[in-house]
């Protein structure tokens, strides 16, 4: 057994190397004791995980799990809470992708990272858990015409994904979370641990200014509209991912591989019964240059490499436009046009202000000493700044009734429970550095019902060439508008009374744009992702001609193989996406097992 060992603390070398001492995770093929499973998992990401984890509770069934990317143990940033903000945009966690020129963006490329770790963009993400409204899944019922996606039917998958614990400072709770609206499952979820002066006057604008900023004591409640303190998944000051939370604790099961730091280069197949094309194996190799290896699954290949990665193995695959293959030397195996269209993602930009409080963060940013000293809280006790997220209170709002905007677009929201845009609030200058001395505050805004589509095509037939990325920011008028009142709003929160002799003055990108077209100029300038992509291979009803995956999550026209990642999503959430690629991943494998019970 080999495995690669890249620990950013030394003192973990020796609990790394004790804990996979009986675990079976190879980074060389050519020992992987066995050639044959019954299922192959592409991808050891957030839905990935679950999977290998949930499938290989059958001792019957025996289970690989393929990743590209590195092991998490002993990465500092992925381990770290608030260094989150450090797996981006260009590090050894990450696939260091970039967009093509975005013409909303005045022709800028955006960087585009996702995790190439293990667990995938849940070890390197902002640690955000909102599993959004009610109705954005009753909306995945109605798209699908398949009553098992509605949230009464996915409500048992979203307890058995995660449970409440405990924060950093074990502080009273009361008033701040409501307990039974949350489950009993293996992803650790907490409240701030290190309360920052900013975070009481944020609350106190809901408490004063409760018409246009709601308190919301729970944003998990079905109800995701309104302000209140974030719930991030971490647990004893620590990130809970799905490699925490899933996979390790699955890893000493006799029936579960996994192989890391191979690149699956594509799906193989064969023709089935009556000329259907069956995906019976994954060809990989460990780089460009390297051998291929092919391993051959039994029953499925479960594609699991997110809304980019997913697109581009089947593409390469042969499962797409049949003509677009064509031209770039790809035999054609399934004609699926829909294939890495229907992109969907959250546009974000920050809104900077300079404020008289004299402890934000921004010091750890200007100060070597003070870091260390955060850091070395940390390191001793899971505790202090460094033992929470980046973003201490959030929350989604919805654009007014009344508003100007509903003259000329329909609502695109799920329902009345779900937002619009999203405020993301931080006690310092994000992203850091600031820009001079003194202390700042911001409110990060994101339109959270784009309309804008975008999508993930092939650049070359080469699967170690970074896929086309376009996710459309910008280009339908709606995500424009919805970004100027979201702007707005912003700045109507930082004039309530709680702010007033804290707030000097706006900076930064969009501080000095006044009109609603300079707003929208320094929007297009300043916009970039928020890490969001959904929906580039989505589910549609069965019998439909468009769409992807039946609502089974298999891929239409071919046999063995499923796609169950954020890639299957039939619309984008107005929420953080990551629970919801858990509740999917959750039923999904209840899918597979209910198929192959017999």
């Amino acid at each position: 057994m080999a495995f690669a060992l890249r620990p950013v603390f030394a003192s973990l070398a020796a609990l790394l190397a004790a804990t996979l001492a009986s675990a079976e995770l190879y980074t060389d093929a050519s020992q992987l004791p066995d050639t044959v499973y019954d299922f192959v998992v592409v991808g050891a990401g957030t839905a990935g995980n679950v999977m290998a984890a949930r499938l290989s509770e059958n001792p019957k069934f025996t289970v690989l799990v393929i990743e590209a990317g590195i092991s998490n143990e002993g990465v500092r940033t992925v381990e770290v809470p608030f260094l989150a903000t450090q797996n981006i945009p260009a590090t050894a966690t990450t696939w260091n992708y970039t967009t093509v020129p975005q013409v909303g963006l005045g022709n800028r490329s955006v960087a585009y990272p996702r995790g190439r770790v293990l667990g995938g963009s849940s070890s390197i993400n902002f640690l955000a858990y909102t599993r959004g409204a009610d109705a954005e899944f009753d909306r995945w019922a109605n798209l699908t015409g398949d009553a098992g996606w509605a949230w009464s039917n996915l409500a048992p998958y979203y307890l058995k994904n995660a449970r409440l614990v405990p924060p950093a400072d074990h502080h009273n709770t009361s008033g701040q979370v409501v307990p039974a609206d949350h489950g009993y499952g293996p992803l650790e979820m907490s409240l701030p641990g290190f309360a920052t002066s900013s975070d009481q006057k944020v609350l106190a604008t809901t408490q004063v200014n409760g018409s246009l900023f709601p308190y919301n004591i729970d944003l998990n409640s079905g109800n995701s509209v309104g302000i209140g303190l974030t719930q991030s998944t971490l647990g004893g000051g620590e990130r809970s991912s799905s490699a925490t939370a899933y996979l390790e604790p699955a890893l000493n099961r006799p029936n579960l591989h996994l192989l890391i730091e191979n690149t699956v280069t594509k799906l193989v197949s064969s023709k089935g019964a009556k000329g259907v094309p069956t995906f019976t194996g994954v060809e990989f190799a460990s780089s460009a240059s390297a051998p291929r290896h092919t391993v051959t699954a039994r029953k499925e290949v479960i594609l699991s490499a997110g809304a980019i990665g997913s697109p581009q193995i089947l593409l390469l695959s042969g499962v797409g436009n049949s003509t677009d293959l064509k031209g770039l030397g790809i035999a054609p195996v399934a004609n699926l046009p829909d294939v890495g269209q229907n992109l969907k993602d959250h546009p974000i930009l920050s809104n900077y202000w300079q404020v008289t409080l004299n402890d934000t963060f921004d010091d750890i940013y200007r100060d070597t000493s003070v870091f260390n000293a955060k850091l070395a809280q940390w390191n001793s006790s899971r505790t202090g700044l460094f033992a929470d997220s980046p973003t201490n209170a959030l929350g989604f709002l919805r654009i007014p009734d009344n508003a100007a905007i509903w003259s000329q677009f329909k609502d695109p929201a799920a329902g009345r429970q779900a937002g619009h845009f999203e405020l993301l609030f931080l006690d310092g200058y994000a992203p850091a550095p600031a820009p001079g001395p003194g202390n700042y505050f911001t409110i990060n805004t994101a339109v959270v019902t784009p309309e804008s589509v975008g999508t993930v095509k092939l650049n070359s037939s080469s699967p170690f060439a970074f896929p086309l990325i376009d996710p459309g920011f910008f280009t339908a008028p709606f995500d424009v508008q919805a970004m100027v009142y979201a702007i707005k709003s912003a700045r109507a929160f930082m004039q309530s009374a709680p702010w007033a002799g804290v707030a000097l003055s706006r900076v930064g990108p969009v501080g000095d744009a006044e009109s609603d077209a300079d707003i929208i100029a320094a929007a297009r300038a300043a916009a970039r992702t928020i890490y969001h992509p959904t929906s580039t291979a989505r589910m549609a009803p069965d019998n439909a001609a468009w769409g992807v995956v039946d609502t089974q999550l298999r891929v239409k026209g071919v046999s063995g193989l499923r796609v169950v990642d954020a890639s299957v999503f039939p619309s984008i959430p107005a929420a953080h996406p990551q629970a919801a690629v858990y509740i999917l991943a959750e039923r999904a494998a209840d899918l597979v097992k209910q198929a192959w019970s017999h």
